[in-house]
């Protein structure tokens, strides 16, 4: 048996919250495109606007769907959204810190673009001392505010974590005195640490970028194929892209098997996206005639948020204030980025000219080796002590007289 915060016998599939991304089942049938789709259709959730749903289904078709229509396709997402959505309910009151981060922290927003949250939250005494481990994170249901609880926010602010330095330096807004005790010691997590979290991720997403325009553009030549040709068969496309992408290899089997490889990655990355049913050629000829979304990874907004970190690395490694807004030299060509006018191996060719710098940035960085780990765990006992000083007192507040219970730990029936 497992110890849990509670079983799963009170727990309603139709109630709980549904953020997107999660896989659901629907309860109903619907016509899709003239199309009868029956209940029990697996898809993933991509929208919600009040109680409406919209699903989006594995061939690439979409569905509006009330809320009581659909049901979490697994059991444990079930028990995790239900898990989420009640520590933000009884949470939100204990955070400290919060922070608007994202594009108009940047100063790259434009109109319509999202206004994203990140901060820090303490959590009270009472749910440091059960059995049931406590939430380390709250989230909203739309993604749009997420806050971090004040250990684990400061353990990845010690290896120099982009997001979480983000939002120490981003005009950080204190909503309690434990919150402000961190902001007075952020510039004691500026390390050396930079160059391998910020610079050496960029640079590694940006092989994984250079990787999946290669694929994206299989992608388009073997659907165009598939469209001319729906009954193509694995290795005769393996032969065509040998020759269409110029593959070399020492002979022209090695050629061919290298092509097959690429077409096989591709269906797994469309499979592992949602994509398509299996991970399969036949899967892929079955939804070469609908419409297909933008390769995930190849995104403008990926591609734009690489040449950010880049810049970043290297100005924060060269001892220039920590300052999270776009220089104004560059902000234009992040826009442009950003909106899909820069053709992506313009971009990937940017960030490769970016490379030397960030070494010499390393190289002659005035940033210490480490973060200032005294300073920090000076500031985490102090904010878990008045925490738990405010609960023995029953000070009036979130972390006193108003604190939520606890979760109670029992075993699952």
């Amino acid at each position: 048996m497992a110890l849990r915060l509670g079983g799963l016998a009170d727990l309603d599939p139709t109630a709980v919250p549904l953020p997107a991304g999660t896989e659901v089942t629907t309860r109903v049938d619907r016509i899709i495109d003239g199309e009868l789709r029956t209940q029990g259709a697996s898809g993933r959730v991509v929208g919600l606007r009040d109680e409406i749903v919209e699903v989006l289904f594995l061939d690439g078709k979409r569905a509006s769907y009330l809320r009581t229509e659909v049901v979490p396709r697994k059991l444990g997402v079930a028990r995790y959204a239900q898990r989420r959505a009640a520590a933000w309910d009884q949470l939100t009151p204990c955070i400290v810190l919060d922070t608007i981060v994202g594009s108009r922290a940047w100063g790259v927003s434009e109109e319509g673009s999202d206004e994203d949250h990140r901060g820090v939250f303490v959590l009270p005494m009472a749910w440091t001392t059960g059995l049931a481990d406590p939430p380390l994170d709250l989230t909203s249901v739309d993604g749009s505010q997420s806050y971090w609880e004040i250990g684990k926010a400061i353990r990845q602010a010690l290896r120099a974590d982009p997001n979480t330095l983000e939002m120490l330096f981003a005009a950080p807004r204190a909503l309690d005195p434990m919150g402000e005790e961190l902001i007075a010691i952020r510039h004691g997590f500026l390390s050396q640490e930079i160059y391998g979290s910020f610079g050496r991720y960029a640079l590694s997403q940006l092989d994984r970028l250079e990787h999946n325009q290669r694929l994206a553009e299989h992608r388009v030549t073997i659907i165009g194929w598939l469209r001319d040709d729906p009954a193509l068969e694995l290795g005769t496309a393996a032969e065509r892209l040998a020759d269409a992408a110029r593959i070399v290899a020492p002979t022209r089997a090695d050629a061919v098997a290298r092509a097959r490889d690429y077409i096989k990655q591709l269906y797994r990355s469309m499979y592992d996206q949602g994509v398509i049913a299996a991970n399969d050629w036949a899967s892929l000829r079955a939804v070469a005639a609908t419409e297909l979304e933008l390769p995930r990874d190849l995104r403008p907004k990926n591609a734009y948020n690489l040449i950010r970190l880049l810049d970043v690395a290297i100005r924060w490694l060269g001892g220039e204030p920590p300052e999270v807004r776009v220089s104004e030299a560059l902000r234009p060509t992040l826009l442009s980025i950003k909106r899909g006018e820069m053709p992506m191996p313009d971009v990937m060719a940017l960030a490769r000219e970016l490379t030397p710098r960030l070494e010499v940035a390393r190289s002659g960085s005035p940033l210490p080796r480490h973060a200032d780990v005294e300073a920090a765990e000076r500031v985490l006992r102090a904010a878990r002590a008045e925490a738990a000083r405010r609960a023995v007192l029953r000070e009036p507040g979130p972390w006193g007289t108003d604190a939520p219970a606890p979760p109670e730990a029992r075993f699952d029936e």
